[in-house]
């Protein structure tokens, strides 16, 4: 579980790292995953403007899946956010050598601003160490407070690196102005990005309806894992799913 000390680095910088999240193993597995799911989506859309970035990563892959059971993460996300949070997005954030990526515009990560309210965070998981050589990630520390965006000028003057280990964790509020360096080493610099939302919000994506969620590894998924996808959320698309008994309803009880 998140300190308080890293509670209070949160809500007044914008973001924490919290180490040692995932073990060695199990990145080198992610990594494995997600580099033939960018081949594949490379080969598949050649074109699109975000190409590289792997969107619905919880369906390419058992580990990338599993991520979304980790109990650190679930615990920092009913903490920060809500403890019946949703995915809004689950994608890959890959760093090519010598450029950036689509990340590396200065960007927030939800357009709402709301004075005293979170509605989204982000959780990173670096697959590489991130280093100020590889892109790391660059943020504006307290820009989450702030309604306006701030000029390129005053990010740069202003902006931190977050630097850290491959398994590492670090949760942001998704108000915050950041954006991926430049990667100057000779090698991809590979993480997993989600973005969570409160479950009264609408997703990127139908998760529960798509049909890769009727995939083994996505029917195992534990209490937590299911509740992220947004399976306790579901909307009847029928009278007889809207007379269901409590029990099997698809909007449970008590979800915010």
């Amino acid at each position: 579980m998140i300190s308080e000390g890293q509670v209070a680095q949160f809500e007044s910088e914008g973001a924490i790292v919290v180490p040692s999240v995932l073990a060695r193993s199990q990145v080198d597995v992610l990594k494995s995953e997600l580099k033939l799911a960018i081949a594949k989506d490379m080969d598949a859309r050649p074109d699109v403007f975000d190409k590289g970035m792997v969107h619905n990563c919880m369906f390419k892959g058992r580990a990338m899946a599993s991520v979304l059971e980790n109990q650190v993460m679930n615990e920092c996300l009913a903490r920060l956010l809500s403890p019946t949070s949703i995915i809004y997005a689950y994608q890959s954030s890959s760093a090519p050598p010598g450029a950036s990526n689509y990340g590396g515009r200065i960007h927030v990560d939800s357009p709402r601003f709301i004075p005293g309210y979170r509605t989204n965070i982000g959780v990173i998981f670096p697959l590489d160490d991130f280093t100020e050589e590889n892109g790391g990630t660059l943020y504006c520390k307290g820009s989450h407070k702030r309604e306006e965006l701030p000029q390129e000028k005053e990010f740069y003057e202003r902006a931190s690196v977050i630097t850290c280990s491959a398994g590492d964790m670090i949760v942001f509020d998704a108000r915050l102005a950041h954006a991926t360096g430049v990667n100057s080493t000779s090698g991809a610099r590979h993480a997993l990005t989600i973005n969570f939302c409160r479950s009264y919000m609408r997703q990127r994506f139908d998760f529960c309806r798509m049909e890769e969620a009727q995939q083994e590894h996505i029917k195992t998924l534990n209490m937590d894992g299911k509740r992220l996808l947004g399976m306790n959320v579901r909307m009847p698309v029928s009278l007889d799913e809207f007379y269901l008994p409590e029990g099997e309803r698809l909007y449970k009880p008590g979800q915010g």
